[in-house]
């Protein structure tokens, strides 16, 4: 007996294709660069999101498709007025048969499978008409079919709210840690990060590159890997260098910051991680580290505060490329509160660290969790006797 038995009865599936099961397939007729950014209806492209426009060609409760390129068989579902582009295929009319949110789910699990399957080996994938109006669909009763919505949506709305509450904690987050580096004036001394009456001093890195990588050896950070895989801080490095090449780089101790320099965007310039680790690790160019006096992850948490980044700003050069040098952070000032108190901001602000980005114990990992759950349910709901529509 299928889980679907053991949870809903047996019951009977006939299979039939897309076309038997709505009256309408068809595609948007509109470019892709029509959008405008002040529209008052969704343009559905072949983007996971929709853009905006002011005018609509299409007022019905509809499964929308993107054809081709690198979000090919990514659906949405909209019910009202909208547009579409040319390569954006729209499912509507549906018969009694069927219900929307059950086609929905099972275009979601099989589609770019069946895509895929279907493509021309080779060639880049893509939708046409006939495998769309000749996609097999299992069509059980229409109340079976209500049941396994009832059951998905009820996992989806479990990861919707959590969702939710983490995008409330991170702007939570966001507030407490700019309030915790507010001191009254005269409370503290603001001092520079570098030079003679700073706090620290920066060091370039230099010479490594990812080529230089091995499996084992001297731990290294690459500073593409700050924006990509590192949190505020760390004590293990993801990539490795041998012992030869690591005697000649420049590397981070115990407690250094390790600041990525360069960045496609003004934001993201001098992200940095803490590096809490025991051994000396190296780092790549277009980085830097910083040795310093103070707690490491309150300079770890002081470089990701509004009034960190209002000093960075006036530094930063480039165009395609935005950089920060070494000599411009050392201008930068923070505010140097006693061990004590740095120690109780960094705890405070741990809790919500751990809580907003940790894949380990916090709300991240119960949201990848959820949707591991509604993965597997799903498979089982949508798991049905093998068809003969070829």
């Amino acid at each position: 007996m299928s889980y679907l038995e053991k949870i809903l009865g047996v019951f009977e599936v006939e299979w039939k294709v897309l076309g038997e099961v709505v009256d309408l397939i068809t595609t948007g007729r509109l470019n892709a660069n029509v959008m405008e950014d002040n529209g008052i209806y969704p343009f559905f492209t072949c983007n996971e999101k929709p853009y905006k426009i002011n005018s609509y060609a299409f007022d019905l409760e509809a499964i929308l498709i993107s054809g081709n390129g690198s979000q090919v068989g990514h659906l949405n579902y909209y019910n009202g007025k909208f547009n579409a582009y040319q390569r954006t295929y729209i499912i509507g009319e549906f018969k009694d048969s069927i219900e929307v949110q059950y086609l929905y789910h099972y275009l979601n699990h099989t589609l770019r499978g069946y895509i895929t399957k279907h493509s021309r080996k080779g060639s880049v994938p893509y939708i046409t008409m006939p495998m769309l109006v000749n996609f097999p669909i299992p069509v059980p009763d229409i109340e079976i079919q209500k049941e396994i919505v009832r059951i998905l949506d009820s996992f989806t709305e479990l990861t919707a709210e959590l969702t939710a509450e983490l995008t409330a904690r991170k702007k939570q987050y966001n507030y407490y840690r700019e309030q915790l580096f507010c001191f009254e004036e005269g409370e503290v001394k603001y001092l520079p990060l570098g030079g003679d009456n700073g706090v620290g001093e920066f060091i370039r890195g230099g010479g490594l590159q990812k080529k230089d990588f091995t499996e084992t050896g001297v731990g290294c950070i690459h500073y593409g890997q700050i924006y990509t895989h590192y949190g505020t801080y760390t004590d293990k490095t993801k990539t490795y260098v041998s012992e030869e090449f690591a005697e000649k780089a420049r590397k981070a101790k115990h407690g250094d910051l390790v600041i990525a320099t360069t960045s496609e965007n003004d934001e993201d310039v001098c992200k940095a991680v803490a590096w809490l680790g025991y051994e000396e690790v190296a780092v790549s160019s277009d980085a830097c580290f910083y040795t310093h006096s103070l707690n490491p992850k309150y300079v770890a948490y002081f470089f990701q505060t509004e009034q960190f980044q209002k000093q960075k700003r006036p530094f930063i050069t480039g165009t395609k490329v935005r950089r920060v040098n070494a000599d411009d952070l050392a201008k930068i000032k923070i505010p140097v509160p006693s061990p004590e108190e740095q120690e109780r901001i960094v705890t405070i602000l741990d809790k919500f660290d751990i809580l907003t980005t940790s894949i380990s114990e916090g709300l991240p990992k119960e949201i990848e969790l959820r949707k591991k759950q509604y993965e597997y349910y799903r498979d089982l709901l949508l798991t049905f006797p093998k068809n003969k529509i070829e």
